[in-house]
């Protein structure tokens, strides 16, 4: 089949780049659209995927807008050329938008509830739409459940396994106690109004108080007199920093999660609650959330209790999960054989569930 991959976000590279593999090395014709956002081009660089740009970055809504329109009137062009059996993406607005116009199936993944401008352009168009089963939203007889997270997709244990020499890299010792702290733009459009940390610059305080060392991550430049901890690793070797950090500390849903499925207890600070990181939190307590408006104290305090508790549930806890949970790879490759518009039975488009 011939496969079309929309990249929009750093975050949906790692999300895609083992289905990619996987398709490919099955025979299927796999292609890869991007728009410059983030870090996203270095990332495919050193995945060694193949890409093509199709539109720049945004700097504000107003120009994400026009980004948008440009990348979908691209993508409908080169869609149709490739006279693609699939088109896939997170969130997938201009997916879903250009399959529609060519008569082609799409195949959304999301996990965001509150990202509404995106589902509500997104989500009629799309043929079929996977959510994990702790996705808060009924969204009708497109929807498919699966138990898992989009992190699993490239941090399963069948997947990913961590490089020691980033710590190195990150200037930290093996027997030292490190806190990673993951900053937010709130630039993307379902930010706007919501917030994290009162004040970046006391949540490093407390954390070197507690006697760990602090390396921070931020989305656009951090303040600038936190420069000096801003971490210069590779973006490709965040996840092995993860994975042996002592604490995540961020506002950020996706590296609190990244954190959490690799047994690295994470304190999400935002306040936006998401069906993952509730879950994370209740049933696996690998992942802390705090949403309410006392949530930069309590969260702080949670993060220097987690560094100076004497006993490490942590890796019991993730094996729980690991058990209770699918590779997600898997759910991708397997849908998009199962939604392609060749030789796809038409009662299996919509199965109640995968995993």
């Amino acid at each position: 089949m011939r496969v079309i991959v929309t990249i929009q976000h750093p975050g949906h590279v790692h999300f895609f780049r083992n289905a990619i593999d996987e398709l490919q090395a099955d025979g299927h014709e796999v292609h890869v659209f991007a728009r410059e956002s983030g870090v996203a081009i270095d990332l495919l660089e050193a995945a060694g995927i193949d890409y093509e740009v199709l539109a720049g970055d945004a700097n504000s809504l107003p120009s994400l807008a026009a980004v948008q329109a440009t990348y979908e009137a691209r993508l409908l062009r080169r869609a149709r050329a490739i006279d693609p059996d699939v088109i896939t993406a997170i969130g997938g607005v201009a997916a879903a938008h250009v399959a529609t116009a060519l008569r082609t199936e799409s195949v959304v993944f999301y996990d965001t509830e509150h990202a509404t401008l995106i589902t509500s352009l997104g989500y009629p168009f799309a043929d079929v739409i996977c959510t994990p089963t702790c996705y808060r939203d009924e969204i009708g007889s497109k929807q498919v459940s699966y138990p898992g997270y989009h992190e699993l997709a490239y941090l399963h244990p069948d997947r990913f396994d961590p490089d020691p020499s980033v710590l190195e890299l990150a200037g930290v010792e093996r027997d030292e106690q490190f806190a990673v702290v993951r900053l937010s733009s709130w630039e993307a459009s379902h930010d706007v109004g919501h917030g994290g940390f009162d004040d970046p610059h006391e949540v490093v305080d407390r954390l070197e108080d507690a006697g760990a060392t602090v390396l921070l991550t931020a989305e656009g430049e951090p303040p600038a007199e936190l420069a000096s901890y801003q971490l210069q690793t590779p973006p490709e070797k965040m996840h092995d920093l993860l994975a042996y950090a002592d604490v995540v500390v961020g506002e950020g849903a996706t590296t609190a999660a990244e954190a959490a499925v690799l047994g690295t207890p994470s304190v999400y600070v935002n306040s936006l609650s998401l069906g993952y990181t509730a879950e994370l939190d209740s049933k696996y307590g690998l992942l802390f959330e705090f949403s309410d408006e006392n949530r930069h104290v309590e969260a702080l305090e949670k993060a220097v209790s987690i560094i100076e508790r004497e006993d490490d549930p942590w890796e019991a806890r993730r094996e729980r999960l690991l058990a209770e949970r699918v590779d997600v790879t898997d759910v991708i490759v397997r849908t998009l054989e199962t939604t392609a518009r060749s030789g796809r039975p038409t009662q299996t488009k919509h199965a109640a569930n995968l995993g």
